[in-house]
């Protein structure tokens, strides 16, 4: 299968990158989003999100006729769902944006078509998604009752990107390429080759689903480690970042840097999928789960710390003579992404409950988000340390890194990066 025209479903940050790169292959992209304003500003030659190097490639993409976008899906030879999965209640994975993504392409599918889940699912969500294409297209058969003989091709290959760097490891990464049969398989993998530089690797289809979560549980375990070992050297009086860097000298120790909590829409849900599913055992990921949510309590609890010890210094003032400057909102340091973000959680409950004036610190953005942080200000961080009695480092950004401690001396610091440690 020749792959001319490719069909990419959801247009947001694994999307659109995924669909401006298959573009840059000379394949017809027809790229598909129910978000209007996001449809016109892609056909504008324009980007909607922010990442290095996306809306070069996106530009020419358009300019050069290879990729446009539309609100409804067109017949394709190859499609890819990118779109959100989200969980709902406690923590259960919802796939109505997966159900929805297959029922509207299935009208225009065709046989030998090839259809790929890109987006991060529980085990299997692959299949379900097969089963849906079924009910909706009982004239073609599908790999659950056909096998290899299907007339449509169903596979999983989970994005494994980092912010900041999507259009590069898009090319450079290894993909996991699971099949509903090795045809399957097959034929994702060929399509792969036309952008992956890494290694296309072939398993079977709930191996290439458990993967991708996996490995964000295993980073999550991790950052739990980190972020426990700090709440507890708080309460021993211990500099946690010394004790980090002394332990990180053993050959065999790596422990991350703690932080706010965990975010974004990966590391923050994909374990939770684990736990859905095998909640008796999984016990390590869900407790590490616990560790990071509780993380941004914690560092309210110092914010409100703070605030009692600068009013026990300045018994002249009340509350609503303080103010507090937050660092960051994004989800990581140097990106504009503020999905699940603990810096965002943190400086909203701040704005909600703190009397005095709230200052926000985000170089990565022009404006607040709508409905978010009423009432407060977005400042740059000369006017936030200047005006600022208590600054909360929530997010490591480099031009935070280069504000030197003397810059913020006089302020009462929440420091949850260890940006200002000794």
């Amino acid at each position: 299968m020749p792959y001319n025209t490719i069909s990419i479903i959801g247009l947001g940050y694994i999307g659109l990158p995924t669909a401006a790169i298959f573009a840059s292959r000379k394949r017809k992209v027809i790229g598909v989003d129910v978000n209007p304003q996001v449809v016109d500003t892609i056909n504008k030659g324009e980007i909607h999100i922010t990442e290095p190097e996306l809306d070069i490639v996106v530009h020419a993409a358009v300019t050069e006729g290879y990729l446009y976008a539309t609100q409804k899906p067109e017949p394709a030879d190859a499609f890819l769902i990118a779109v959100p999965t989200p969980f709902r209640g406690d923590h259960e994975p919802d796939l109505k944006y997966i159900e929805a993504a297959s029922r509207a392409i299935a009208p225009v599918m065709k046989k030998g078509d090839l259809v790929v889940l890109e987006s991060t699912s529980p085990v299997g969500a692959t299949e379900q998604m097969a089963e849906w294409m079924a009910k909706a297209r009982p004239d073609l058969s599908f790999p659950q009752a056909a096998g290899e003989q299907s007339d449509i091709r169903i596979a999983h290959c989970p994005e494994r990107v980092l912010p900041g760097r999507v259009i590069r490891e898009l090319v450079e990464n290894d993909r996991i390429i699971g099949g509903m049969t090795p045809k399957c398989a097959k034929a994702a993998q060929s399509l792969y080759h036309i952008i992956v530089e890494g290694e296309c690797i072939v398993t079977d289809i709930r191996t290439a689903e458990m993967a991708k979560l996996a490995e964000n549980s295993f980073r999550d375990v991790n950052i739990a480690f980190a972020n426990e070992l700090s709440m507890i050297c708080d309460e021993l009086g211990i500099n946690v970042w010394e004790l980090i860097r002394l332990a990180n000298r053993h050959p065999r120790v790596n422990i991350l840097q703690p932080g706010p909590g965990v975010g974004g829409h990966c590391i923050a849900v994909d374990p939770w999928f684990i736990v859905s599913q095998s909640p008796d055992q999984a016990r390590l990921i869900r407790a590490a789960r616990e560790v990071n949510d509780s993380k941004p309590r914690w560092v309210l609890d110092k914010v409100d710390q703070a605030v009692r010890r600068f009013l026990s210094d300045h018994p002249d003032k009340v509350a609503k003579d303080v103010t507090i400057a937050c660092f960051g909102l994004a989800f990581k340091p140097d990106i504009d992404d503020l999905r699940e973000s603990p810096a965002l959680r943190i400086a909203e409950h701040i704005v909600d409950t703190h009397a005095g004036r709230v200052l926000v610190v985000e170089p990565n953005i022009d404006h607040l988000p709508e409905g978010s942080l009423q009432g407060c200000t977005l400042v740059d961080q000369s006017e936030a340390i200047e005006k600022a009695d208590i600054i909360v480092m929530l997010v490591d950004h480099k031009p935070f890194k280069e504000i030197p401690v003397g810059a913020v001396e006089g302020c009462h610091l929440v420091d949850s990066r260890g940006v200002w440690a000794a």
